[in-house]
């Protein structure tokens, strides 16, 4: 197997704002692993709504809009522009979403990883539970680039036929949305309502929440209903449309929400009493109004959702190695044409994960 040499290819985020922030660099230091790591050749990287909230500072408390309204003027950081509130260090390699093979193990690693294909728990659990919020490609560097190194903790083999650009589906959406579907109990016989249901979160739920028995009513552009359909939705109710007409008042047993926004009293309406909300996004607005009495006399209970249960990742790659679970890739692009990649995930025209393909080293 090729050793790494002193140099990569890499995507540097240079600062928040907009897509010129990126720049594609030949010449970025190989990382060194330490103790417990693992020094991953990448293959591809998927893209992720954290790439663009990251990027344009969506994560800071002094801004309440929706994603796209986010200001992407550079020179304008906002004072905590990360996934646990901290600012970022630029620049900063981005990509939560890996899939590559172990080239290289450090100090307490069995030197039989080496060889191995992998991906990686984007939320990094082990670094987590030392106390320290890290996350691949936001306080730590990740996969946008020929290289990354990883815990060996949080990097999993997978033995399937599965291609390298299907895996790199799966680490950021498909976790996030395991994890919203175990955090609210999802099970058999639940009617579950899925937001956003065309994006990468979005179609993952409803392919992992059909998996466990449940009735899908997916919320998606009406261009895309079809698309959502074949996924495994039972009904697919067009964007915009009023929930309570279109569903009616309390026939949901849990919503899973990556949108939020101005409309979101309507996913409370929809749900049965003691029934169960779970949110990972907002892409629509992080503020809400919320009738605490709504709250209250229904019995709802409300999971807020971002760092995964133990259990969540293991048993994704269970499904991915049983055969139980085919990634939705919409399309493929080159490492060096993320801008591009980036523009057309904002446009929100398609329907899975946009992936971004490495070129191998050397």
């Amino acid at each position: 197997m090729p050793q790494p040499g002193e140099t990569m290819h890499a995507v540097l985020l240079l600062g928040h704002g907009g897509p010129e922030m990126l720049a594609y660099r030949q010449d970025v230091a190989v990382p060194r692993v330490g103790p417990g790591e693992v020094l991953i050749a990448v293959r591809a990287a998927g893209v992720n709504n954290t790439d663009i909230n990251t990027r344009v500072g969506w994560y800071a408390r002094s801004f309440s809009g929706a994603t796209a309204e986010a200001p992407t003027a550079a020179g304008t950081p906002p004072e905590g522009g990360s996934w646990s509130g901290a600012g970022i260090a630029f620049p900063r390699i981005q990509g939560a979403d890996v899939c590559g093979v172990i080239v290289e193990v450090g100090d307490g690693v069995p030197e039989a990883r080496t060889g191995e294909r992998v991906i990686v728990q984007s939320c990094l659990r082990s670094l987590r539970r030392d106390g320290r919020d890290s996350w691949l490609g936001s306080e730590v560097d990740g996969g946008f680039a020929q290289y990354v190194r990883a815990p060996s903790a949080d990097t999993y083999r997978v033995d399937c036929a599965l291609s390298d650009v299907q895996l790199a589906a799966v680490p950021c959406s498909y976790a996030t949305a395991e994890n919203l579907l175990q955090r609210s109990a999802v099970g058999a016989g639940d009617r579950v309502l899925i937001t956003g249901a065309s994006g990468g979160v979005g179609s993952a739920a409803i392919q992992l929440a059909t998996r466990r028995g449940t009735e899908v009513i997916a919320v998606a552009g009406e261009d895309k209903v079809e698309a959502v359909r074949a996924l495994g939705a039972t009904t697919v109710v067009p964007r915009g449309l009023d929930l309570e007409v279109a569903i009616g008042r309390e026939q949901v047993d849990v919503v899973i929400d990556v949108v939020g926004g101005s409309r979101w009293p309507e996913l409370l309406a929809v749900l049965r009493p003691r029934g169960r909300y779970a949110v990972s996004g907002a892409i629509a607005g992080p503020t809400v109004e919320l009738d605490l009495r709504t709250l209250y006399l229904k019995d709802l209970t409300l999971f807020g959702c971002t760092a995964q249960d133990d259990e969540v990742f293991g048993s994704l790659v269970g499904y991915l190695e049983r055969g139980e679970l085919v990634p939705l890739v919409a399309a493929t692009y080159p490492l060096a044409e993320i801008a591009t990649a980036q523009r057309d995930f904002e446009a929100k025209r398609h329907v899975g994960k946009l992936v971004l393909v490495v070129p191998p080293a050397g």
